[in-house]
């Protein structure tokens, strides 16, 4: 008898439709950095079931090439990568194809000095320490385009490896750095003890973020989940825009953030398009500029050698047709 009802459990299982299987999806540095912010929302409001996408939880990682071996070791249909480190796995062999895109800009960026240092604006650089978190990485390369629009070289300036944000904070406390990058939401964090010189939002172009990537088994098999995953993200950062006071509820108890530094870092990035036109979380929308620049700052820092085919690394086949390109 045991064995009977556990074989029609199988079969009840393998019948239900693809899209009400629950299942996980891996989110880079979610629970710590912006970019995943609006899946937190996605899945409190419930967003995710109403599109018909029946996501369970959130798998974190540390980003980049963890979150690629997460997704692949995982079997997982969904993932959200920075772009570099997708292109790279993509240029080494990995399936994946890069299905929306989803933060636009690195608007969380803030490089910030204490408040009695002399650097006022992004001229005062010259010869100055600037920290950033550790070789190769996004920040190095940021960093750069920061002194470029300055007029300056990276000679010009010297580059300080921290090994994190928060280690950097520390630097800077301790007089190793003379100015480093806090990101939000560690800058809402730390606002009051630092003055912002520079915010990315105010003086670099977008600049690629993170993407959604799929493999290429799932594109295949489990095209009806990934749209509506990338149909209930949007939802949920619309949602964001509308009703920014909730959002920061939501956000501040899945990030284990105080309400106020979660409503502070909310509102900045939500208002950070002002400038640049482009809205830091988007709906989906593929934005060939933004990826250009980003490719463009790592290979900068040497972290990508060959410029990337989108033509065979973006699939728009799961983006709802008003954000397809024309």
């Amino acid at each position: 008898m045991n064995r009977r009802c556990t074989l029609w459990a199988a079969l009840i299982l393998v019948s239900l439709p693809l899209g009400a299987r629950a299942e996980e999806i891996v989110v880079s540095n979610y629970g710590v950095t912006t970019n995943g912010m609006p899946y937190a929302v996605a899945l409190a409001k419930g967003f995710f079931k109403q599109q018909g996408a029946d996501v369970t939880g959130i798998l974190s990682s540390d980003g980049g090439g963890t979150t690629v071996r997460t997704m692949l070791g995982g079997d997982l249909a969904y993932g959200e990568i920075n772009p570099t480190a997708t292109v790279i796995a993509i240029q080494q062999g990995a399936e994946l194809k890069i299905v929306s895109d989803n933060v636009q800009t690195v608007a969380e960026f803030i490089w910030a000095v204490k408040p009695d240092s002399p650097i006022k604006t992004v001229a005062d650089l010259k010869g100055r320490k600037i920290g950033y978190t550790n070789p190769r990485s996004t920040s190095q390369a940021l960093a750069i385009l920061v002194l470029e629009k300055a007029g300056l070289k990276p000679t010009d300036a010297e580059l300080v490896k921290t090994g994190g944000f928060g280690e950097g904070v520390v630097a800077l406390d301790l007089g190793a750095v003379d100015i480093t990058p806090i990101p939000e939401p560690l800058w809402s964090q730390n606002q009051g003890k630092y003055r912002a010189v520079v915010r990315a939002s105010d003086l670099l172009p977008p600049l690629d973020n993170v993407v959604g990537v799929t493999t290429a088994k799932a594109a295949a098999t489990r095209g009806d989940f990934i749209r509506a995953v990338i149909r209930a993200r949007r939802q949920a950062v619309d949602f964001m825009y509308a009703n920014p006071d909730e959002s920061a509820v939501i956000i501040a108890q899945a990030y284990n953030l105080a309400p106020d530094v979660a409503r502070s870092a909310v509102k900045n990035l939500l208002a950070s398009h002002e400038k640049s036109g482009v809205r830091y979380w988007s709906g989906g929308e593929i934005n060939l500029q933004a990826l250009n620049e980003m490719m463009r700052a790592q290979k900068l820092v040497g972290a990508l050698k060959e410029d990337p085919d989108w033509s065979k690394i973006i699939d728009e086949s799961f983006l709802p047709d008003d954000l397809k390109r024309k």
